[in-house]
């Protein structure tokens, strides 16, 4: 396209600054910057900044006289649950592992650059015994849950693994699986896909330049899995394959039960169309959103949008009124999510205030310290509101949930909290089977040893565990005994 196009169709929409530079650039570098510009719907664009930025000055309204907690029909505890009814839902899961109607979203296009590590979340070692990462322990309990359907329904079927990445992770991420050969899963099974990007805005509206000739863009958040799902295939490979059930979470929870057969058994036993896990909030004042219904629709209430009223109110038992948490850990059936692909671009944007990169007016880069402009993103949560039929089930946070977000100077959310997590819940697993254990003393349990704690009996029963740090692995792993170094 000629300079004098592309001239017009920007100066059409306000964003002719994109091309001030052009004098400057090298063939190469205009080739880019107007292949940059071609691939925005400048309308779209300008649109989604309108309204993200319209909705944002209602958005202080405040809920309290629409605010309903999830009605006890659409919630169930896991905690509260009789042996029978897990095992219930258990069977009922298993039984659709075994049919090959089970696939897992990961959400894994973050980089860890807050924890210090330049590379994708999931290939993170927070330090265990095992060195494992996350991607590796994630596929284990794959494998394992796998295992267990196979054991227990007599057929032996395959969990889908749709793993979202973003432009920068999606190459170190897919190499890491080849170079570990993809963790004893089957490399068909496993389908690598990117979320999308969006332009970062300065206040007004126009879009920064990173460089010269190259846009300023970010992620468009977890809610991007739905374009993403659409425009790269993935809703045609869940259709080829039959698979029924989707669980989606975030890469960075160390406990998540992948696949879990009992949310899938509860959410198939319920016909839901879409779930959320919830833990129950830890006080009053924890920053975390809550599942509630507003207005009548299913909603993730940011904690900062509830009054301190609602955020203390009890109910006549004393439990918080306001207590599910959302932990990013969600259900969709894969009809509901044909169907909300149709009208994602309803769904609204959220601002977010930050610190951007851009090239000012005398052509110089400059790294602000303050926050200077906009970047747009979705919420996986946010198709909640459209579900016909919307559960959510309470799980134990020591069993379920610790995240990784923070450098361990945070000492909060951090990868000395969630190893120490995990090491609690194993010597708790440890107990459990009757083996004999310290607090002081750290075992890991292998996923392809044990998903949740099953299987230990025969292994730790009367065992007193002193070496430590030890790793408990499965006899499929290396025969030493100990630590496992490999990684």
């Amino acid at each position: 396209m000629s300079y004098e196009k592309l001239l017009e169709q920007l100066t059409r929409h306000g964003q002719e600054h994109l091309v001030k530079y052009w004098p400057e650039l090298n063939e190469n570098e205009r080739e880019q910057l107007a292949s940059e510009i071609q691939n925005l719907d400048l309308e779209e664009v300008n649109e989604i900044f309108r309204r993200a930025t319209e909705s944002t000055k209602v958005i202080l309204e405040k809920f309290d006289d629409d605010l309903k907690p999830i009605p006890q029909a659409h919630y169930e505890s896991v905690p509260g649950l009789s042996q029978e009814k897990v095992l219930e839902y258990e069977n009922i899961g298993f039984q659709e592992i075994s049919d090959d109607k089970v696939g897992v979203l990961l959400l894994a296009g973050g980089q860890a650059t807050r924890l210090g590590f330049g590379y994708p979340k999931g290939m993170y070692d927070v330090g265990l015994p095992s060195r494992k990462t996350l991607f590796q322990i994630q596929a284990e309990r794959i494998l394992k849950v796998q295992q267990m359907a196979e054991q227990r329904t007599g057929k032996s079927g395959k969990v889908t693994w749709y793993i979202m990445t973003s432009e920068h992770t999606m190459g170190p991420t897919a190499d890491f699986f080849k170079q570990h050969n993809y963790f004893g899963l089957d490399e068909d099974n496993i389908i690598f896909f990117n979320q999308g990007r969006l332009p970062c805005f300065d206040f007004n509206g126009k879009i920064f330049l990173d460089e010269k000739y190259h846009l300023s863009t970010a992620p468009d958040g977890n809610g991007g899995i739905y374009r993403a799902l659409k425009t790269q295939g993935i809703l045609d490979d869940i259709a080829r394959r039959g698979v029924e059930h989707l669980h989606a979470h975030s890469v960075d929870n160390l406990l998540i039960k992948v696949a879990d057969p009992v949310f899938i058994g509860y959410c198939k036993s319920k016909n839901a169309d879409c779930a959320a896990k919830v833990v129950s909030k830890s006080s009053p004042s924890e920053a975390v959103g809550v599942v509630c219904r507003v207005n009548g629709y299913y909603k993730v209430v940011e904690y900062s949008e509830l009054t301190e009223e609602a955020a203390n109110r009890r109910n006549p038992d004393g439990k918080l009124t306001f207590s599910a948490g959302s932990i990013c850990n969600h259900y969709f059936s894969a009809q509901f999510l044909q169907k909300i692909c149709n009208y994602e671009s309803k769904l609204k944007h959220h601002i977010s205030n930050k610190k951007i990169p851009y090239i000012d007016e005398n052509g110089v880069r400059v790294k602000p310290s303050e926050p200077n402009g906009i970047k747009l993103e979705k919420f996986i949560f946010d198709v909640f509101e459209f579900a016909e039929n919307f559960i959510c089930l309470e799980v134990a946070r020591d069993v379920e949930f610790s995240a990784l977000k923070n450098a361990d100077s945070a000492k909060k959310d951090c990868p000395s909290t969630a190893r120490e997590d995990l090491l609690r819940l194993h010597r708790k697993y440890i107990r459990e089977a009757g083996g004999i254990i310290d607090d002081n003393v750290d075992v890991e349990i292998s996923p392809l040893l044990s998903y949740g704690g099953e299987d230990l009996k025969d292994l730790v029963e009367n065992e007193v565990f002193v070496i430590s740090p030890f790793h408990l692995k499965s006899m499929t792993e290396s025969s030493s005994n100990g630590v496992n170094g490999n990684h």
